[in-house]
């Protein structure tokens, strides 16, 4: 691997005209220079394609592919990873901030620990880009048995070594793809993920989103059980439920109000 590796961050967009400027700029913005980002539009209907491609014309760092119909975020992300070139991966949704330095940081983590897969700490903010008085602390280390009972991992914050790994390809599920893609590279990487505890990105929290409506995990997480790990109908209902007694008893230890 070079001494100045290749980071290759991946974008779908859809509809996210108001927030996708904000957020190729947080990329742009970084201190660790060497990335590449690749944005997959996901038939948006708004103005996003035009945005991106005035904010990128002059940018040989990034790549703009577009999809002819709507397939969902977990296509779009498969097909960037296809495309990818970097010796790590990370992902960055099209109305997500990075701080400046978060590339640079967990590399460095990264390396110094000799670790695959990593993640970060994270607030929450508003439409406006504001904090809203949430962190979401990173678990020092996390195993594949606790990523299993739970996502513990936000995407936004996450990377992986693909030179060591090999690039992973997230199911097509529509929601929860992310928490399968995380899960499969534990597997992989053989030791726990490590959480870098440093506030290095920034969610932005919407009335639509999956942590907005707590009723759809029922939904989402059981098909990930069913669908994706192929478990039979008992055994699926049994690991929701260690999943909720998890998410209510577990994972609060790792959310700060500010």
């Amino acid at each position: 691997m070079a001494q100045t590796p290749l980071i290759s961050v991946i974008t779908p967009l859809y509809n996210a005209a108001d927030t996708i400027a904000e957020t190729i700029h947080s990329v742009q913005a970084q201190t660790y220079p060497h990335w590449e980002l690749i944005i997959v539009d996901d038939a948006s209907s708004d103005t996003s394609a035009e945005i991106v491609l005035a904010n990128t014309s002059e940018e040989p760092r990034i790549r703009f592919l577009q999809s002819e119909e709507n397939k969902g975020s977990g296509y779009c992300r498969n097909l960037a990873t296809q495309h990818v070139k970097g010796d790590f991966i990370a992902f960055l949704d099209a109305d997500d901030l990075w701080h400046p330095e978060k590339l640079e940081r967990q590399l460095k983590f990264m390396q110094q620990y000799d670790c695959s897969v990593s993640y970060t700490n994270y607030l929450h903010i508003d439409a406006a880009g504001d904090t809203v008085g949430k962190r979401v602390v990173a678990r020092p280390s996390l195993s594949y048995c606790q990523q299993h009972s739970n996502n513990y991992i936000g995407n936004l914050t996450g990377m992986y070594n693909a030179a060591a790994l090999g690039k992973i390809a997230a199911p097509l599920l529509r929601k929860r793809q992310d928490w399968a893609l995380w899960l499969e590279a534990i597997q992989r990487s053989g030791k726990p993920a490590l959480g870098l505890q440093e506030d290095l990105a920034y969610y932005r929290v919407g009335s639509n989103s999956l942590s907005a409506n707590k009723w759809k995990l029922i939904k989402y997480n059981y098909l990930f059980y069913k669908q994706h790990l192929g478990y039979g109908t008992l055994k699926s209902m049994y690991y929701l439920l260690r999943f909720f007694w998890e998410y209510f008893t577990v994972r609060p230890r790792f959310i700060e109000t500010l």
